[in-house]
Parts: structure tokens; sequence; C-alpha cells
């Protein structure tokens, strides 16, 4: 009995503790089916693949540019650095745990995981020797391009932020759709994963709208961050220029 009261007690403390791993908002059985959901990814030799080629092919170009050394940056970089400039705050999980809490719950995997298993459609570079930013591991090569989970994730937080700053709406969504098209400067993604990738963020974000327990701490973060507004620290603005600058040359652009 003192071993279940203490296990109850632990559960109930991370619960309160910000950045505490929780659960996902709702059970993967709820999850939309996702090879039902997006399209199918373009056919081997169709005109859609052919333009993935093409755009893979004409993006190596843009190595050690400005443009690539963000695509490497965002990599691994987290949400609340991606973000700070599309806020107009820096924040970090000290200053904003409700916020990051919030970010670290969300997310697609368990939607693109299952899509990516079902096609696992190999990565653009595979096959090739030309350069990509991020290290051609093992687990990169095995983990498919259809769709892109990086898009997918950077959409969903771009779109509930959206929630919470919506006089901040156009430079997030930028931010949010340059993030995606990242994956193809990099060379680890084609344009068509990014773009199932944006469909399968949009979808799990609608799914959100049905958690009591996502509007909860939704309401949290935006309570927080109303109070944080009045003193965030401010980002850099030369930097915010240049990222503004480059957001606006995304492949194809």
């Amino acid at each position: 009995m003192r071993g279940g009261l203490r296990i109850a007690g632990l559960l109930l403390f991370l619960a309160t503790v910000p950045g505490a791993a929780q659960a996902p908002y709702f059970a993967p059985a709820h999850v939309p089916d996702g090879v039902a959901v997006l399209p199918l990814p373009p056919a081997p030799g169709s005109p859609e693949d052919n333009a993935d080629r093409a755009l893979f092919q004409a993006t190596r170009t843009l190595m050690g540019s400005p443009r690539w050394r963000m695509a490497t940056d965002d990599v691994t970089n987290a949400p609340l650095d991606r973000y700070a400039c599309a806020m107009g705050m820096r924040l970090d999980a000290a200053r904003a745990p409700a916020l990051a809490a919030l970010l670290d719950r969300i997310g697609t995997g368990d939607m693109v995981g299952p899509i990516k298993d079902h096609y696992r459609k190999a990565r653009p570079y595979l096959g090739t020797d030309a350069p990509i930013c991020e290290p051609r591991t093992d687990h990169l090569a095995r983990n498919g391009d259809y769709p892109s989970g990086h898009a997918a994730n950077g959409w969903l937080e771009a779109l509930v932020l959206v929630q919470l700053l919506p006089d901040r709406a156009t430079a997030l969504l930028t931010r949010g759709r340059a993030y995606g098209e990242s994956r193809v400067i990099c060379g680890v993604h084609s344009r068509s994963a990014v773009q199932a990738g944006w469909l399968a963020g949009s979808a799990m974000f609608a799914m959100l709208q049905t958690s009591p327990a996502y509007h909860r701490d939704l309401a949290a973060a935006a309570r927080e961050l109303a109070r944080l507004r009045t003193h965030a620290p401010v980002p850099d603005r030369a930097a915010c220029a240049r990222e503004a600058e480059l957001v606006g040359t995304g492949p194809g652009r």
C-alpha cells in the first residue's frame, strides 16, 4: 500500500514539474490514420518525383550559404529558440515553464511514424555522394523520407503558438514554413515529404482542439505569456532581420 502511495505521489509530483515528461494529450488509438489522410507519395518516375529530385540537386548549391547554416541549425534547435524572432521574445523553460511544457507535450510522432513505416520511402540523398547538412547516420537512412517529422512538428508548434500569440501569426507561420523548407535545403527530405509533414501537423493540431487537458495547458501558457510580454528579453534586431531575409529564400523561391 505504501509503495502504491509513493508511486501515486511521484506521478502527481511529475505532473506539476515544468518540463517533466508527460503522456501525449490523447492515446495513439485516437490519432488519425495518416496513411488514409495523407496523399500518396510521388510514384518513382512521376512528374512529382522528378521535380523532387531536381530540387534536391538544385539546393545542393546552397551548401555553405547563410540559408544552409540556418537549415543546419534547424536540425537540432529548440522551439523557443527557433521561434524567438517570430514571437518577439527570448524565452526558455526557466522563464516560461508552462509554455515549454506545452510544446514538449505536443507532437506528431504517433501519426508520422506509422506512415513512414508503411511507405519506407528512401531519403533523397541516398545513392548519391551529394552533401547534406547533418551526419549520414544509419538511423537517418533507415528513417523514411515520407512524411517529414521535422516539418510536421514545426508546423504544429507554429499553429499552437499562433493560438497563444495571434498578433504574431504571420511571423510564426512564416517561420514554421521555413523550418520545413530547411529539410529540403538540408537534403534529407523531398519537398513532397515536407508538404505531407505540414498536413500531418495540421491534422494533429485539429485533434489537440478536442483535448480538455490541452486547453487547460494552453490557458496556463496564455496567462504566462501575457505576463512575460511586458518584460521578456527581446531578440537581437539585426539577427531577426537576417532571419527574415532567409525565410524568404526557401527552395523554389
